[in-house]
Parts: C-alpha cells; structure tokens; sequence
C-alpha cells in the first residue's frame, strides 16, 4: 500500500533496479545499456538478433553483387546473380490461390474428421454438382425398374415420380421405409399428388381433374426442383391410358358420390342417344306370325 501512503503525502517507494550480475544483454535500442535476459524482453532480443543476421546476409549479397558488376564492367562472363536472401516477397495472384486451396483442403478434412462431412454437414444447392451440371431429360427409367428405388435396397436411392418426372428424395426422412412417405417411393403419382388421395390415386392419370388439383401438381413438381436436398434424374417411360376406361373415384366420399352420379348420367344420355336399330323384313314377318 506505498502508493497509497505517497498519496496521502508519505515518502515515495524506492526505485526499481536489476542487480548489476543480471544485466547481461545489450539493449537493442538505447548503445551502451545493459537488460536481463529475462521473459519479457527475449523477444525483442531475439528480434534484434534476427536483423543483425539479415543485415549480415544482405552486406554479403551486395558485396557479391558488387564484385559480379565489376566483371560485367571488365567484359568477364558472369553467372545469373543470385537472388537477395533478406528480400521481402510479394504475394501474387497465385500464391493467394494457393493458400486459399491449402485452407479450403485443411477446412475440408477436419470436417471429415470431425463430423464425417468434408463440409462439416453444411448442406446447400449450390454445393450439389447435378445442379451445376443438369442433364437435358436425365436417365429413362421404366414403371418396372424405377419400382426398385422404393428404399426396401439400402444400397439404392430412393425415387418418385409425378407426371413423368423422376426426382431423387434419399435424403428424406419421411420417404425412408417406415416414413410417412414411404408409399411413394419407387412410384408415379401425379394424380395423388393433385387430390391428396395417395392409397388410391397413385397412376398418372390427370382425366377429370379441376384446375385446382392440376395447379397442385406443378406445384410439388417445382418444390421437388428447387428443393436443396432433392432433385430430378430422369423421366419414367408410362403407359398409355385406355380412353374407354374410367379414372378413379375420388377418396372423398361426397366428391366418390357426385362422380359416380355424373357417370350413371353420363351412361343413361349415352344410351338414349344410342341409335335404335332398325326392324328388317324377316323380323316384321316373324313379328306377323
């Protein structure tokens, strides 16, 4: 507490001193004093050291410089002069592409070590190379063989299709088997996926439905797209519809009830419109006996 007795008017504490035996370096920076050795100044010490042997090395380099002009002066052949050892380099275009590589690299495999991801399980579309590389239609794949990507194969990934296109969705949690999705891996559903009905609509038959549903379509089309973690692969080849088929009712009870009432119309106008066939001679005859 000295200084706290200087402040109230006592005597001020003796000044600091090294003793003599420990003032063993030459300060680099006041000729003619001595400092310890101790932590505090080594660095500078050490520094101070570093630029006398750089100032050594570069005398010695002018001196060689100086002797190899002469020879150039006297018309003697002279050798490529070698360059300043004690000159600073620039870093150029190059080198900072090389070390921006060398960190890329460091970065990458210590997020390999550390999480199991070269990308420390950072996932975006820009770092998917099928985006940058899109093929124009992508492989064909038939109902049979896309039917194999349904995720039951571990070693496989996993597809689904709407309206002909083939998208990956492997790392979907929900298309894996047991997910909430899993029924549409391996399958074509546009239909299912415009009216919501995907234990009874998964075909690609778009006969009957409303504007509404078909919007829906093209919008799981482009979720699927643009997703970050999904995308397309291809198309699946699908066969034609019988045109004298009917397309499948409705999940919905009241919307299953109103089609199957616009079909029994349908039908009885059909028939009612049928042309009746025409009585010929022998079938009066008949009638007459």
């Amino acid at each position: 507490m000295s200084w706290f007795k200087e402040a109230a008017g006592g005597a001020a504490p003796p000044t600091f001193k090294e003793a003599p035996e420990k003032l063993t370096e030459d300060d680099p920076y006041i000729p003619g004093r001595k400092v310890t050795n101790k932590a505090a100044n080594r660095p500078f010490l050490a520094y101070h050291e570093y630029r006398k042997k750089q100032e050594a090395l570069h005398e010695e380099w002018l001196k060689k410089k100086k002797e190899r002009d002469e020879k150039i002066a006297r018309g003697e052949k002279v050798g490529p002069l070698e360059p300043d050892p004690t000159a600073v380099e620039e870093v150029g275009v190059l080198g900072l592409l090389k070390f921006f590589f060398v960190v890329f690299v460091v970065a990458a495999l210590a997020g390999k070590f550390v999480t199991g991801s070269y990308t420390w399980d950072y996932e975006a579309r820009w770092m998917e190379l099928r985006r940058w590389f899109p093929q124009e239609h992508g492989r064909l794949f038939s109902p049979e063989y896309l039917a194999t990507f349904n995720g039951e194969n571990p070693d496989k990934p996993i597809y689904i299709a709407i309206d002909g296109e083939v998208y990956d969705v492997t790392k979907g949690a929900a298309y894996q088997k047991g997910g909430s999705y899993h029924i549409l891996a391996g399958k074509e559903g546009a239909r299912a996926f415009g009216t919501g009905c995907f234990l009874e609509h998964m075909t690609h038959d778009k006969r009957g439905l409303d504007k509404e549903e078909r919007d829906s379509i093209e919008h799981w089309k482009k979720f699927y797209t643009e997703h970050k973690t999904y995308w397309k692969v291809g198309r699946v080849a699908l066969p034609p519809i019988d045109p004298k088929s009917d397309p499948p009712l409705h999940c919905d009870a009241k919307k299953r009830e109103a089609e199957l009432a616009a079909r029994k119309a349908k039908a009885a106008k059909a028939d009612a419109n049928a042309p009746k066939p025409t009585p010929t001679p022998d079938a009066e005859a008949h009638q007459e006996l």
